[in-house]
């Protein structure tokens, strides 16, 4: 039996499943739809409002070769 922690084990793993960040979610989607990414990010704030899940989803979306409007397809 192998251990996982509850914060992996219930990240979300869209933008679409964030709660209360959708404002940063919406910044971050346009950036990669026009193109503008930037060379770095700064997510700074209080503990647990989400700044490692939209950290890597925000990666992931990135890397993803089978992206679409900027989801996901968390496949690869």
């Amino acid at each position: 039996m192998s251990y996982l922690a509850i914060a992996r084990k219930w990240r979300p793993s869209r933008f679409e499943d964030l709660v209360g960040q959708s404002h940063v979610v919406q910044t971050l989607k346009n950036a990669i739809l026009f193109n503008r990414v930037s060379h770095a990010y700064l997510f700074g704030g209080a503990r647990g409002i989400g700044k490692t899940s939209v950290a890597r989803i925000f990666a992931k979306a990135l890397r993803c070769p089978e992206s679409k409007n900027a989801i996901p397809c968390n496949q690869c």
